[in-house]
C-alpha cells in the first residue's frame, strides 16, 4: 500500500537547519557543517535507493497495482 506524502513535522532536524542563522559561523566551521550535510545527504539517498529497490523487488514478485 502506497504511503501518502505527509508534511515534515516543522520540528525536524532538517526545518530546524533551515532556519539557523549562519552568521555567528566562522569559514572553518561552515566549510565543516558543509561536508557533515553532504555526508549527510549521502547517507540519505542511498537509503532511499536501498527502500526504492526493495520496493522494486516487492512489486516484481507480487505484482503491482493490487489488481
Amino acid at each position: 500500500m502506497e504511503e501518502p506524502d505527509r508534511p515534515r513535522p516543522s520540528g525536524d532536524a532538517a526545518s530546524r537547519l533551515a532556519g539557523e542563522d549562519l552568521g555567528p559561523y566562522s569559514q572553518a566551521e561552515l566549510d565543516e557543517r558543509i561536508a557533515m550535510l553532504e555526508a549527510e545527504i549521502a547517507r540519505v539517498s542511498a537509503h532511499r535507493d536501498k527502500a526504492a529497490a526493495h520496493r522494486a523487488a516487492a512489486d516484481a514478485l507480487f505484482g503491482k497495482g493490487g489488481g
